[in-house]
């Protein structure tokens, strides 16, 4: 299988359990629950992602022939140190594209890999840490895994049944409001005074649009 990337490079993680890591982020093309173009915006199942994953166009995309081509292109970014090695598998929806054989490639390479999944599509308990964002509207499978991270405020989300999913961390995340600063602020004070009013959960900010990352 060969797999289409609109992005891949060094950064920190931003968002979560691991914000301030550092980790090479492979963001794949596609996504099942939005084109990725504005003009179906307004009609996708997620109406709200801040995320160009449109083409193979971006810093260190492409289109990887094989599973071994895309862990090395994973290397060559981490460079030669051999400890700690993090890639975070994101989107779009990166389990439209991962496989087996690429989960095996990267763990040769010696990497921790994490995804970050909408949960609409299994993922493979051989990935080491499993962060799922559900999108209200869709219906999510997988109900297990490391890190569930909610988007607030979704309407339709019902986060008093994802407290009986099996997750180690339930975080809420306030929506970016795609350029309108004064909703923004809102779903921030929305997000902190529900984590007040239900303690199971805990806040997670998108870090590295404050710092300036990508």
């Amino acid at each position: 299988m060969n797999y289409a990337v609109k992005e891949m490079f060094l950064t920190l993680q931003g968002e979560g359990v691991h914000a301030g890591r550092r980790a090479v982020f492979a963001r794949f093309a596609g996504c099942n629950l939005w084109s990725g173009l504005e003009k179906d915006r307004a009609n996708a199942v997620c109406r709200f992602c801040d995320t160009d994953f449109v083409g193979m166009d971006g810093e260190g995309g492409g289109r990887f022939a094989d599973a071994d081509a895309f862990a090395d292109a994973v290397a060559r970014l981490w460079g030669d140190e051999k400890e700690r090695r993090f890639v975070v598998l994101t989107g779009g929806e990166p389990m439209l594209q991962v496989d087996a054989a690429l989960i095996d490639a990267l763990h040769d390479a010696g990497f921790e890999i994490a995804i970050e999944s909408n949960g609409t599509i299994a993922v493979p308990r051989a990935i080491d840490w499993i962060c799922i964002s559900p999108k209200a509207g869709s219906e999510t499978v997988q109900k297990t895994g490391d890190e569930l991270k909610l988007v607030w405020p979704q309407s339709g989300s019902d986060w008093e049944e994802m407290e009986n999913w099996d997750f180690a961390n339930l975080l809420i995340q306030p929506m970016d409001a795609l350029g309108d600063p004064v909703v923004s602020e809102a779903n921030v004070r929305s997000a902190i005074k529900f984590v007040q009013l239900n303690p199971k959960w805990r806040l997670s900010l998108q870090t590295h649009k404050i710092l300036g990352l990508a």
